[in-house]
């Protein structure tokens, strides 16, 4: 029986980065996120590229229903996984008072509510054969109460004690858990925008999507629970947790307002 990595978000930056990576490693992909015609061009390049297997099956993880006919796919074609990389998410940068409820609630669905599920439901398709490595994509945004991210830092807050508490619980059982949190990557325009706008800091802790990808798989397949990439950033994140998460968010909300003023409200709008 062939064994498969299952990446969702797959047509985004991170998520076509950590296809590409495991496709370069010889592993077979089963690869979903919302556009049917992105996922083509992702895979007609990667077997092109690496002779590797790959699946795809469109689907609006925000959906249950769309999230039933895919895993029902999964079914009918007797897949089994040995990786899950739960890629997908979003945010809608901004005041919490200017975001509308259906931007809350897809927050809330895609990053929590599908996250949850895609995990639940690939622990009874995995390949019992081989060690389950599972990737959670969180974000340093996750340590710490942030004005302007709130219900995005709170719901990446979930991801991280979620992994944490999953990886223990699983650990007897042959499956790993490993929560990915990093800073900004250049993965959209809006990204970028981000990016520039926090300036030399922001500069500073930036990686790169394909540097992400392969350092992240590693540190799954050695067990790891927690990888934050770059120097900097684990320095941050030692630093700020010395502090009261009170005076974090004090300290956040003032330099996100700075940049609001300053870009007049564009940057956090992704234009």
């Amino acid at each position: 029986m062939k064994s498969y990595v299952f990446i969702s978000g797959a047509a985004g930056g991170l998520g076509k980065a950590f296809a590409a990576e495991c496709a370069s490693r010889g592993w077979n992909l089963f690869l979903t996120d919302v556009s049917a015609g992105d996922l083509s061009i992702l895979t007609s390049g990667l077997v092109r590229l690496y002779n590797v297997e790959i699946i795809y099956y469109p689907c609006n993880l925000t959906d249950p229903a769309s999230r039933d006919e895919l895993w029902k796919i999964i079914q009918q074609r007797n897949l089994r996984f040995h990786f899950l990389i739960n890629v997908a998410g979003v945010d809608f940068e901004g005041p919490f008072i200017e975001r509308t409820s259906a931007e809350l609630g897809t927050i809330i669905r895609l990053n929590i509510e599908s996250t949850v599920d895609m995990t639940s439901r690939a622990l009874h398709f995995r390949d019992k054969t081989r060690m389950l490595r599972i990737i959670n994509v969180s974000s340093l945004a996750g340590y710490y109460p942030m004005p302007v991210k709130a219900i995005y830092a709170a719901s990446k807050r979930f991801l991280l004690d979620f992994s944490l508490a999953l990886h223990h619980e699983l650990a007897e059982s042959g499956v790993t858990v490993t929560v990915l949190c990093p800073a900004g990557m250049p993965t959209t325009p809006s990204a970028i925008s981000g990016i520039f706008a926090q300036g030399f800091m922001g500069r500073i802790t930036t990686k790169n999507v394909g540097y992400v990808a392969a350092k992240t798989i590693d540190r799954a397949l050695s067990g790891r629970m927690v990888y934050i990439p770059g120097v900097i950033n684990r320095i941050l994140r030692f630093l700020g947790g010395t502090v009261p998460p009170s005076l974090v968010a004090y300290f956040i909300g003032k330099r996100w307002l700075k940049i609001r003023h300053k870009y007049n409200g564009e940057i956090l709008k992704g234009v």
